[in-house]
């Protein structure tokens, strides 16, 4: 029998709470009783609802214990607050697994794929753990630490941020060996009065709980490599930086796209590399260098790390491709619908730029978030990375995007409406077999609803020819 995840009776230690109802023990750790598997440990955590509403669902799902705040009608550890008592749990996970290297991937753009990518190498390499979807909040980091396995050798943690002073508390749960800053950009600026600076200075939050000695992996292209690269050497990390530059660590040489994927030389150190991916958008060049130093730095061999990158596929909505089939032949969908800002909107269009279709380029964007005061500039400024890319037709949504449909040229113009919904038909019927379509824009705007319309093309029933 696997040993548990958790007994009551370590609950209660690690939490400071007192064990009602016997002991019991877990195979995992949850807070949502919709996804709850049985045997699982329900957390009751205050919300907009309080927690505590849905045991009754947890229990009926076979939760085999709960973490509350109050009596509940089941094996239960009690504590004052449920969300101090996760964050326990996590420190306890980390300190009980205190052979497990950990490793902890922040940055404007890239990295849950970035994560996601180092996770594969991971599981390559033995016993690992990782963070699930984007769970990097001040909930997701806790309870991410809270189910990790006692005999985990090796795990990687998602840390996100929205503000200031967010990261660091998760760097410090973490204490992570290695730390990877995929790039700093304008995402989230609206929440920072001196906008990408920051920004930046919010990633640089990433190295308060590094290890001694730890090594922080660094985009040697971006504008704030050199912030960064002094603010890392000041909390003791070894620095690796991975760019297109030949100084860096991991030297970026060529990315050549190509249908489902794309070909990468670096040169890492002494040693030039040549292999596949199977991302095309341009700005994995940079980050299969950063999961490779990641890699490197959480004690995995090159030729499980060049696995790795060979065997991840694109995460749904960040930069996944499929073929369509619509009446005669078929179009190419790359859902790039999940997340948008101007540093993936332009990679993502020279990306495309870079293919050679036997149709027409076909974009349909919808609007970047959380941009500020100058958001109206940066969508009208994606006219010019339209324009390098030879993008055949544009389709906007959004009154964001107005401002580039605006910028555009008759020559290049699809449709534009207010709404994701109402744009989304007119895309779909515009894709003719040979082309590529890129569906681009924040979760917030809708762009998903876009890519499920050209999607279901593909389930749509034909008649008889």
């Amino acid at each position: 029998m696997a040993e548990p995840l958790w007994t009551g009776r370590e609950i209660a230690e690690a939490v400071g709470g007192r064990l009602e109802g016997g002991d019991f023990s877990v195979g995992g750790v949850s807070i949502d009783s919709r996804s709850l598997e049985a045997g699982e440990l329900f957390v009751a955590l205050a919300g907009v609802r309080d927690g505590h509403e849905f045991v009754p669902t947890a229990l009926g799902r076979g939760a085999a214990g709960v973490l509350a705040s109050q009596s509940v009608e089941a094996p239960a550890v009690l504590v004052e607050d449920t969300f101090k008592a996760l964050e326990k749990l996590g420190e306890a996970s980390r300190d009980r697994a205190a052979q497990a290297r950990r490793g902890a991937v922040t940055g404007s753009v890239g990295k849950t794929s970035v994560t996601q990518a180092v996770r594969v190498g991971l599981t390559l390499a033995g016993r690992s753990h990782s963070s699930v979807k984007s769970y990097n909040n001040h909930i997701g980091v806790p309870l991410t630490l809270a189910r990790m396995p006692r005999d985990t050798e090796r795990a990687v943690f998602e840390i996100g941020m929205n503000h200031a002073d967010e990261i660091s508390p998760l760097s410090r749960m973490v204490k992570p060996h290695a730390v990877a800053i995929t790039t700093v950009g304008p995402v989230h600026v609206e929440n920072f009065p001196d906008g990408e600076a920051g920004v930046a200075r919010a990633k640089a939050e990433i190295f308060a709980g590094l290890m001694p000695g730890g090594v922080a992996v660094l985009n040697a292209d971006n504008v704030w490599f050199d912030f960064l690269n002094r603010e890392a050497l000041a909390a003791g990390a070894q620095v690796r930086a991975f760019g297109s530059g030949p100084n860096a660590a991991a030297s970026l040489i060529d990315f050549r796209p190509r249908a489902g994927g794309a070909v990468v030389t670096a040169r890492m150190d002494d040693e030039r590399l040549e292999f596949p991916i199977r991302q095309s958008g341009f700005h994995w060049g940079l980050n299969s260098l950063a999961v490779l130093l990641m890699l490197e730095a959480l004690d995995v061999t090159r030729d499980d790390a060049l696995r790795a990158l060979e065997a991840f596929e694109p995460l749904e909505g960040r930069g996944a491709e499929r073929d369509v089939r619509i009446p005669g032949g078929a179009c190419t969908l790359i859902d790039e619908s999940y997340y948008a800002n101007p540093i993936s909107m332009a990679a993502a269009l020279a990306s495309l730029g870079a293919r050679q279709p036997k149709g027409r380029r076909i974009v349909a964007l919808t609007d970047m978030l959380e941009l500020g005061e100058e958001a109206p500039a940066y969508h009208a400024a994606v006219a010019k990375a339209v324009e390098s890319a030879r993008i055949d037709q544009v389709f906007c949504a959004g009154p964001l995007m107005k401002h580039l449909w605006d910028a555009l040229p008759p020559t290049r113009r699809g449709r534009y409406a207010e709404t994701a919904a109402e744009i989304a038909p007119q895309v779909a019927h515009a894709a003719e077999p040979g082309d590529l379509v890129m569906v681009k824009g924040s979760n917030g705007s809708k762009a998903g609803v876009i890519a499920q319309a050209l999607a279901a093309l593909d389930a749509a029933p034909r008649e008889a020819g």
